[in-house]
């Protein structure tokens, strides 16, 4: 009930709803040779190299989260500054909303029937107050493509596109398909537009409006 209770309340317009019930299908991810594989590995360790030097950044866009054929839709905020982070999830059409902390502390999730619920780790305490299983402690790394810390979330697996960026990344059991990036100018390194993620019967959809704070 209470994971019915939370996807109720990020159920959008009837469109963006009816899309949120279907998980992702896979991406095609092309085989590279050997030399565009390396020339893609290259380019990812200098991208990755920006990215990690400038660890405090945000993100707007619109994300739905499925679960077991039901799901939600909704605005999505993310602010990262190194390893804390807040998100928040708000549904337009209902105005109900609900924000995770991150931090040094432990975590905080404010916004759910019962009032403010604390706990020691943001994706349990997740899970915990709404069934959803959201792989927040390593969404940072996904979210700007690279793979979470392998020592805390496990051996990562990095497949590339024919533009030699990240195409697919898969840890934790989660496979994360890149579909859309905003192309590197200025010196500023590529970034996702749009993530398709999934595990089992749970999926992750995001198109990312604006990107800030993500600046070499």
């Amino acid at each position: 009930m209470r994971a019915l209770r939370i996807l109720t309340a990020l159920a959008c317009a009837a469109a963006l709803a009816a899309c949120a019930t279907r998980l992702p299908e896979p991406a095609a991810v092309p085989a590279l040779d050997a030399a565009a594989r390396a020339r893609a590995e290259a380019l990812q360790a200098v991208r990755a190299e920006a990215l990690l030097a400038d660890p405090a950044w945000q993100l707007e866009g619109r994300a739905s989260i499925t679960r077991a054929g039901k799901g939600g839709s909704g605005r999505i905020e993310w602010r990262q500054d190194g390893p804390a982070f807040e998100v928040a999830l708000a549904a337009p059409v209902t105005r109900q909303s609900w924000r995770l902390a991150v931090d040094g502390g432990g975590a905080r999730l404010e916004g759910l029937e019962g009032g403010t619920r604390h706990g020691p780790d943001g994706q349990a305490l997740l899970f915990e107050a709404t069934g959803l299983e959201v792989p927040v402690e390593a969404l940072g790394a996904w979210l700007r493509g690279l793979p979470a810390d392998e020592a805390v979330h496990g051996p990562a697996r990095l497949e590339f596109g024919a533009d030699l960026l990240p195409a697919r990344l898969e840890q934790v059991g989660w496979a994360i398909d890149f579909r859309a990036w905003r192309p590197s100018t200025g010196g500023a390194p590529a970034l996702p537009l749009r993530i398709d993620a999934r595990r089992g019967d749970a999926g992750v959809r995001l198109v990312v409006d604006a990107w800030s704070g993500a600046e070499p």
